[in-house]
């Protein structure tokens, strides 16, 4: 029986056979993707997906032995938000006359500066899953598919407390929700986000920026990248070398020292929600 491979349906009328893939084979699924105005970043994943099927072939000895490199890819500056931006995004609104949604969001985007979590990843945060005696967040869904437990800074749980008051519900009930108190899709969250950001002038509104300023910061504030790949969940360095050149060898300890939250936070006091 014929074993074959079909590497694209879309680059591919019919199957290939594994004994006529080759390196030139390749190189014109390269040249599909490049008309396809794909990035070099995209394409290289691509490329990494093949070369572990054709690999598998090769080592079945099914296709003759080549080598595949993945394609030189120049790697763009992160985008951040700016100090003048973020200032303007945690300028808090007034809980007695602002709506639900205004204050969730701001409360939204405080939490994704304190904790630099992706958007999957708070929409299937529940409440029970923050622990203000142990200062800390448990994290059940995350892009690696592992829990993970990360600290809780001083302003962030203040500012969850407040929110509580307002949004209530018990522990099994999602964190964040929509006004009618369902649990908010990434959709939802990103087009909320999106609003919440144009109204305050900020034209900017990807969540992952929240991110990637979250890693600047922390390192800018004297932060070591062996933590922050763990409050990222990141499972090796290769994502956290996105964000800096270097090591740094005086590792400190004190995490609302570093956290990005801690230097935006609001020196007036919070002003209690009434329910």
């Amino acid at each position: 029986m014929m074993i074959a491979l079909n590497i694209s349906g879309e680059f591919f009328d019919i199957k290939q056979p594994c004994e006529l893939i080759n390196n030139h084979t390749v190189i014109e699924y390269i040249h599909f993707l490049r008309k396809k105005e794909v990035g070099d970043i995209t394409l290289n994943s691509y490329l990494r997906g093949i070369r572990a099927i054709i690999y598998y072939f090769i080592n079945l000895g099914y296709t003759s032995s080549f080598k595949i490199n993945l394609v030189k890819a120049d790697k763009p500056i992160k985008q951040t938000y700016s100090d003048f931006e973020l200032e303007l995004l945690l300028k808090k609104p007034n809980p007695k006359q602002c709506s639900f949604t205004e204050f969730r969001n701001w409360v939204i985007i405080n939490y994704l500066l304190g904790t630099g979590n992706r958007a999957s990843t708070v929409v299937n945060i529940k409440i029970g899953d923050v622990d203000f005696s142990g200062e800390s967040i448990i994290l059940k869904k995350t892009k690696n598919r592992r829990q993970q437990v990360i600290p809780l800074s001083k302003t962030l749980s203040i500012t969850i407390k407040e929110y509580l008051k307002f949004r209530q519900g018990g522990d099994e009930d999602y964190l964040f929700c929509n006004a009618y108190g369902e649990r908010l899709t990434v959709a939802s969250l990103q087009h909320a986000i999106y609003c919440y950001n144009r109204a305050r002038g900020v034209m900017k509104t990807s969540l992952h920026l929240f991110r990637h300023t979250f890693a600047k910061k922390w390192i800018l504030n004297g932060g070591d990248i062996f933590r922050l790949q763990k409050l990222l969940g990141h499972s090796s360095f290769n994502m956290v070398r996105e964000y800096v050149n270097m090591f740094e060898n005086d590792l400190k300890q004190n995490f609302n020292e570093f956290n990005p939250l801690e230097r935006f936070a609001h020196k007036e006091k919070h002003v209690s929600m009434r329910i």
